[in-house]
């Protein structure tokens, strides 16, 4: 915990430095939520080929990051790293030359049964 899934767009795919991102996105998980630690977070990114947005007019792209986190988190807790997380988010896709980058956060409690193995 937590699990986090980022879904982007090709034309993301020679901007998006993944490695910092995710490095820099899981010590940001961990200082704006309490419980939360670099060493516990799992980070996995799929490129979608491609996504239509709106008319389908060219130069626009999407990044979504699925949050999934342990229940008990207060709403407020939540709102609080989503919107970090989209101020992250932002700062690493600034400079996608003439596209429009369509950025999402999602932050979620895992479910009620969930169970890990480490070893």
């Amino acid at each position: 915990m937590p699990h986090i899934t980022i879904d982007y767009d090709k034309p993301l795919d020679d901007v998006l430095d993944r490695r910092r991102f995710a490095l820099e996105l899981h010590s940001l998980a961990a200082k704006t939520v309490d419980g939360i630690t670099v060493e516990s977070c799992k980070t996995r990114f799929r490129r979608v080929d491609e996504t239509v947005i709106a008319n389908g007019e060219h130069g626009q792209a999407l990044i979504h990051i699925d949050f999934a986190i342990l229940p008990g988190r207060t709403t407020e807790a939540k709102a609080a790293l989503s919107r970090a997380v989209l101020e992250l988010v932002r700062t690493h896709t600034a400079d996608v030359p003439d596209t429009v980058v369509h950025a999402s956060v999602d932050v979620i409690d895992l479910g009620p049964v969930y169970t890990k193995h480490v070893g």
